[in-house]
C-alpha cells in the first residue's frame, strides 16, 4: 500500500471536489435559503478515490486536538467519520466513529448515538459541508447529553454563512474547516 502525504492528499481532494462535487444552478439548501451552486460532498465522501483522502485531510486539520472518537449527525457526517477511522487505522492508530441519529429510536436500545460508547471520552464532531451550523450543533448537544466532551467541530467545506461563529458562540467549541469558498472557486 502506498502512503500519501497530507499536502498531496489535500491538493488531490480539492481537485476531485471541484471536478465532481460542485453543481452549478439554482438550488434550495436544507436551510431553506437559495444558492447558485450546491456542494454535494457525498459525491466525495462516498467516492472510492476521494474518501481515503477525506480521512487524511480531516485528520491533518485536527492533528493538534486530542479525541478518541469522531462523528456527527447522520448522514453527512457518517462517511467523513468513517474515512477518518480508516485513515487512523492505516496510520497504526485507533479512532472510533459514532453516528448521531436525528431522533432516538423507538425500538431496541432506543439510543440516539450509535457505535462505541462516547461517555466520558473526548470527541470531535464532523460534517461534510456547513451552512447554518444546525447539524453540528445538534450533534454537539447529543454527544454532551451522552456524556462526551466535545473538543471541536470540523467540516470539509465551509459555506461562509456564519455557521462557524454560531457554533463557537452557541456550543463554546472551536470550529475548523478544510476548504473555504475561495479555495473551491465559489467566492
Amino acid at each position: 500500500m502506498t502512503t500519501i502525504d497530507a499536502s498531496a492528499a489535500r491538493a488531490r481532494l480539492l481537485e476531485i471536489i471541484k471536478d465532481k462535487a460542485i453543481v452549478h444552478g439554482r438550488v434550495t439548501l436544507s436551510s431553506g435559503k437559495e444558492a447558485d451552486y450546491y456542494v454535494d460532498l457525498r459525491r466525495i465522501s462516498l467516492d472510492g478515490e476521494a474518501a481515503p483522502l477525506v480521512g487524511i485531510v480531516m485528520r491533518e486539520l485536527t492533528k493538534d486536538l486530542t479525541y478518541a472518537a469522531v462523528g456527527g449527525l447522520t448522514l453527512g457526517a457518517d462517511p467523513v467519520a468513517t474515512s477518518m477511522l480508516h485513515a487512523a487505522a492505516a496510520a497504526g492508530e485507533r479512532l472510533d466513529a459514532f453516528v448521531v441519529r436525528k431522533a432516538g429510536k423507538a425500538h431496541g436500545l432506543q439510543q440516539r448515538i450509535e457505535g462505541p460508547s462516547i461517555k466520558g471520552r473526548q470527541v470531535l464532531v464532523v460534517e461534510d459541508t456547513t451552512t447554518t451550523g444546525a447539524s453540528p450543533l445538534a450533534a454537539v448537544e447529543a454527544a454532551r447529553e451522552d456524556g462526551a466532551e466535545v473538543v471541536a467541530v470540523a467540516t470539509i467545506a465551509d459555506r461562509a454563512t456564519g455557521a462557524g461563529e454560531k457554533i463557537t458562540a452557541e456550543a463554546g467549541v472551536e470550529y475548523r474547516y478544510a476548504f473555504s469558498l475561495e479555495e473551491l472557486g465559489l467566492a
